[in-house]
């Protein structure tokens, strides 16, 4: 790998032992990936925020870098963690549970890295088109590449908190034109009912496109928010990182997209139980989707646990949204996500959303089931007293 005079000096120590370790990480990333050097990022968004997925292991290597001197040299935001604060009278989490949490955000926060919290950092940081990231988490990597044609990776969390030290990233991969090209066609054939059949579509595709970029043919008019969800359930089906809804077709790999591949996602991550919560926002709620459900729940009055997960940034920029929503009895929390906090301590057996990524995560995450249904559906079951 070609490295700059600045570079090599990092990578030598020159400048501390912080910046040569992550210097270290990103020059080891690239030698495995043929890359031939190094790339400047406007940003780098970093996963294993919470402590219930990142673990002691992780406070270990962050107390080494704080140690070394380490520090963001680029804008560097985070995921969401473990709990809102807001949470903790529900939760009730142990104290040692609660201290590990606070000392990573610390850790992070000692680091230069932003309490965004979020797995949505683009509506408060939004990149410009054509700029390189070094982003961690899934559904948003694949938002940058396919919506706001930004080039990035889909990192792990260290090799992202490598790239926030240096600023760097290694050359390969989405980062280089040619490997953004469509490798397989997806031939929607039917018209998805709502967020959900969509969603569901999306992850059979990340299924079988593997690592290609897959072309999206039938697709139109869709919102900002359902490109978000069919991103996030394309990475979460597969290793997607990118998608497209136009371009040529020729010679592409073809496999048809219907509702019976739909239903088939929706019968294996589906359970038809009563919940005994429910939610939304995986990824994190956009500002329309909370407008959506205000009026989805005008009039009502929630009778069980409805948790709407956004970030800071979007609860604080439409106040009269969050009030409207938390006057049915619903709680708009920000800075975790269902799927990363502790909910099994709540006792909760069964949860509802309209995500597909989260019901692929929550069993093995939480050993939680899910019911899939729309926003809609959502709202009917958080507004009902059900059977138990």
């Amino acid at each position: 790998m070609f490295l700059t005079k600045e570079e090599e000096k990092a990578l030598d120590g020159e400048y501390g032992p912080g910046l040569q370790l992550a210097m270290r990480i990103l020059v080891k990333l690239g030698d495995l990936f043929g890359a031939e050097r190094l790339l400047p990022v406007r940003s780098a968004h970093v996963s294993g925020i919470s402590y219930k997925t990142a673990g002691d292991a992780a406070i270990g290597f962050l107390e080494d870098l704080c140690e070394m001197g380490a520090r963001a040299s680029v804008l560097a935001t985070t995921n969401p963690c473990g709990f809102d604060e807001r949470l903790s009278g529900l939760l009730e989490l142990p104290d040692h549970i609660v201290s590990a949490q606070k000392k990573l955000l610390a850790l992070y926060e000692h680091l230069g890295l932003k309490m965004t919290l979020t797995c949505i950092p683009y509506y408060q940081f939004r990149p410009e088109r054509g700029s390189h990231l070094a982003w961690a988490e899934s559904s948003a990597v694949v938002y940058a590449n396919s919506v706001m044609g930004a080039f990035t990776n889909r990192e792990g969390a260290p090799s992202a908190l490598a790239a926030a030290i240096a600023g760097r990233t290694p050359d390969y991969g989405l980062h280089r034109p040619e490997n953004r090209q469509p490798g397989l066609l997806a031939d929607f054939s039917f018209r998805p009912r709502d967020e959900v059949e969509l969603w569901a579509a999306g992850f059979y595709v990340g299924q079988v496109a593997r690592d290609a970029v897959p072309l999206l043919r039938g697709l139109k008019g869709l919102s900002d928010w359902e490109l978000k969800g069919l991103g996030a359930a394309m990475a979460s089906g597969g290793m997607t990182a990118m998608f497209t809804l136009e371009g040529p077709t020729e010679g592409l790999e073809k496999v048809e997209v219907g509702r019976e591949e739909a239903a088939s996602v929706l019968e294996k991550l589906s359970t038809a139980e009563e919940p005994d919560l429910v939610f939304l926002g995986c990824p994190h709620c956009s500002r329309e989707e909370l407008a959506l459900l205000v009026e989805h729940l005008r009039g009502r009055e929630v009778k069980r646990p409805f948790w709407i997960c956004t970030s800071r940034h979007i609860r604080a920029s439409c106040p009269e949204l969050v009030k409207a929503i938390e006057a049915s009895g619903a709680l708009v929390v920000v800075d975790t996500c269902v799927v990363v906090s502790w909910v099994e301590k709540l006792g909760v057996d069964v949860v509802a959303t309209n995500s597909p990524k989260a019901a692929y995560y929550l069993p093995g995450l939480s050993g939680v089931r899910v019911r899939l249904a729309n926003m809609r559906e959502c709202v009917e079951l958080a507004c009902s007293k059900g059977s138990g």
